[in-house]
Parts: C-alpha cells; sequence; structure tokens
C-alpha cells in the first residue's frame, strides 16, 4: 500500500465526486505539534501555465465546500470560460478549507494513534494552518505565484491572511461579505458545544456513526435553518411561495437536509474556534496587493458599515484598497446569487491587477 493509498483509506469524510484530493505528511501546525496525516480536497478549472503564475485561488465560506464552478457550483456565474474569472485565462483552484468536512482533514478524520476519529481531539488549528495547507496544495500543482485569491465569508479571512503573510505570492486579493477580523468570542464556541452536548448521544463528539439516533442530526438541522435565515433564504421562500409561515419552515428544512446530512458537528466547533483568534490587522503594514472589499447592503453578518475603517487601514500602509457595495435584498448570500450585480466590477478589477 502506498503512502496516498495509507492516507486515503484513514479517511471518514464525504469527497465530492467533482473533488480530488491533495495528501502531504506530517503537516506542522502553528500553535505546536503537527498533523500526521494531511489531506485537502480540491476542484480545478482551466489550465495552469508553464510561467505557474495565472492561478486564481477562491476561499469558500464556514459551512460551504470546494465546488466553486459548473454545474451548482457556489460562484458559478462569475466563474468559467469568458465570465469575470475566466477559466481560457484562469486557472482556477478552489480547496476545501483544513478543519471542514468535504474531504480535506478534519475531526471526522481518522486519528492514526487511536484508529478512531480525531473528534474534538482534532488540533486546535488556525486560519494560518488553513493558509498554509492552501500553499502546499498550489507548491504541489506547480503553482509559483497566484494571479488574484477571492475569499467568500469565511474565506475572506483566508484571503486577508494571504494578504498580511503571504504578500509576494498574490498579486490581487478580493474579499467578499467578510471582516479582517474574526466574529465571536469564547462565549460563541462554549455555546455552540454547548447545543451539541446537550444531544442524548453526543459521546464527547465522539457521535460517528449514531447521527440520528444520538440527536446531533437534529441539532445540525436547527443549526442550518438559523443559518439559512441569516442568509435571507427564508425572504427568497416568501417571494416565491407566499407567507404562510408552515409553508416557509418546511421549506427551509428542506433546504438544511443535505448539509446536516453531510456536515460534521465538530467542524462547525474547529472552525469556529479558528474564526474567532482570527486577527490580520497585526500585520497589515505586510499588505501590497490591490484588493477589492465587496460587502452586501443587507448582509446581517459584515454589514457594509465595517468597510471604511478597513479600506482606511489598508490605503494608510499603501494598498489600493478599493469598496463595492452589492446592492441586493439577499443578505450574506448575496455575491453568489446575485452574482450579475457586481461581476461587472469584479471583472474590471482583475482585468486591471490580475495580470
Amino acid at each position: 500500500m502506498t503512502t496516498s493509498q495509507a492516507i486515503n483509506d484513514d479517511r471518514n469524510l464525504m469527497l465530492l465526486p467533482t473533488s480530488e484530493l491533495f495528501e502531504s505528511l506530517d503537516f506542522p501546525l502553528e500553535k505546536g505539534g503537527n498533523l500526521r496525516n494531511l489531506a485537502i480536497a480540491y476542484e480545478t478549472y482551466g489550465t495552469l501555465n508553464k510561467a505557474g503564475d495565472n492561478a486564481v485561488l477562491v476561499c469558500h465560506g464556514y459551512t460551504n465546500n470546494q465546488h466553486a464552478a459548473g454545474d451548482d457550483g457556489w460562484f458559478a456565474g462569475l466563474i468559467g470560460s469568458g465570465k469575470a474569472v475566466d477559466t481560457d485565462r484562469y486557472f482556477v483552484v478552489a480547496a476545501n478549507m483544513l478543519g471542514s468536512a468535504y474531504g480535506s482533514s478534519g475531526p471526522a478524520s481518522i486519528n492514526p494513534e487511536t484508529d478512531s476519529p480525531y473528534g474534538l481531539d482534532f488540533p486546535d488549528i488556525t486560519v494560518g494552518d488553513m493558509v498554509n495547507s492552501q500553499l502546499k496544495l498550489l507548491d504541489h500543482l506547480g503553482v509559483n505565484q497566484l494571479a488574484a485569491l477571492i475569499g467568500n465569508s469565511f474565506g475572506g479571512h483566508h484571503a486577508f491572511h494571504w494578504a498580511t503573510t503571504h504578500a509576494e505570492k498574490v498579486r490581487s486579493v478580493v474579499v467578499v461579505v467578510s471582516a479582517i477580523i474574526g466574529r465571536g468570542d469564547q462565549a460563541t464556541v462554549n455555546k455552540l458545544v454547548a447545543r451539541f452536548s446537550s444531544c442524548p448521544g453526543w459521546n464527547d463528539g465522539q457521535y460517528y456513526g449514531n447521527e440520528k439516533e444520538s440527536g446531533v442530526y437534529d441539532e445540525m438541522l436547527k443549526i442550518r435553518v438559523e443559518t439559512l435565515k441569516q442568509y435571507s433564504y427564508d425572504n427568497k421562500i416568501r417571494q416565491e411561495k407566499g407567507n404562510d409561515p408552515g409553508i416557509v419552515e418546511r421549506e427551509l428544512i428542506r433546504l438544511a437536509e443535505p448539509w446536516a446530512n453531510d456536515f460534521d458537528a465538530n467542524s462547525l466547533i474547529v472552525l469556529r474556534k479558528a474564526a474567532i483568534q482570527f486577527d490580520a490587522r497585526p500585520n497589515i503594514a505586510n499588505a501590497r496587493a490591490p484588493l477589492l472589499y465587496v460587502l452586501s447592503r443587507s448582509d446581517k453578518l459584515f454589514p457594509p458599515s465595517i468597510a471604511p475603517d478597513t479600506i482606511k487601514m489598508l490605503q494608510d500602509v499603501g494598498v489600493d484598497a478599493t469598496f463595492f457595495e452589492l446592492d441586493s435584498d439577499n443578505g450574506h448570500r448575496a455575491p453568489s446569487v446575485d452574482w450579475q450585480n457586481w461581476t461587472n466590477e469584479l471583472d474590471a478589477f482583475l482585468k486591471k491587477n490580475a495580470r
């Protein structure tokens, strides 16, 4: 058995059929120690040029995955032949973030020391660790420099980290519905853990194989419905199906079920821990790449009111930073569903800066 096969056979996560898997050994972590088996699930679109410098890295949100383009891709309107992120020109890479649940190493992975899933014993990772795993993937793919980096929601934290710690590696940055500092605090994490701890079969996070009987699935379903409401899906349903509360709730549950089936509760906790620790401001003086900051007018998570301070911080250190307010009633999901409202802005920015 090859090393790659050994790592792959230890997977306990869902690898999307459209994705590939990069694997490596002994990945060092910022808080000490290492991850013996690193796996990063990813997708690519387009062709890498000989210089290895036409790549665009696309980073997804907290509960999302690496399927960014093509059928049902979350940025399908923006990525593809002739689109703003033109795959005839760029080699687009979308990676499932470290700690997530769509093929990359995370709490559901098998711990080689115990031969069972890590659960909450998965290492305390950082946004820096996530970015370093992306660096390893890009090196494996032959990418020498990124023409652009586009980060959506949690992926925007990745983008800010890249911009402030790996300035020489990226020529332009696009941050979408995100912030230069993470949301929430330890109380946010504690509240999340408490929700799952109340499930009868939580078993300190070792609920695998017992998702529905344990009560974890039901809690994941509730969390997803809450998230969909934060993303203004309830407004969309009312527009399409009317204001009957029962119809709206049933449709939200229907939309929530696939994610609740697929995602790992422990990943929610691990990623939230990383998010609350994130702060790119101490390294902002290192930023160099032109940056486009896109926020949605109706977003409840990252409202446009946070933009001026961030833009000023970037401009004060010499970054060509610009802000674009996306006019939409669709809240946090606006960049994906109302992509037509900002595709021209993105196209112009990339043509100017991602050359």
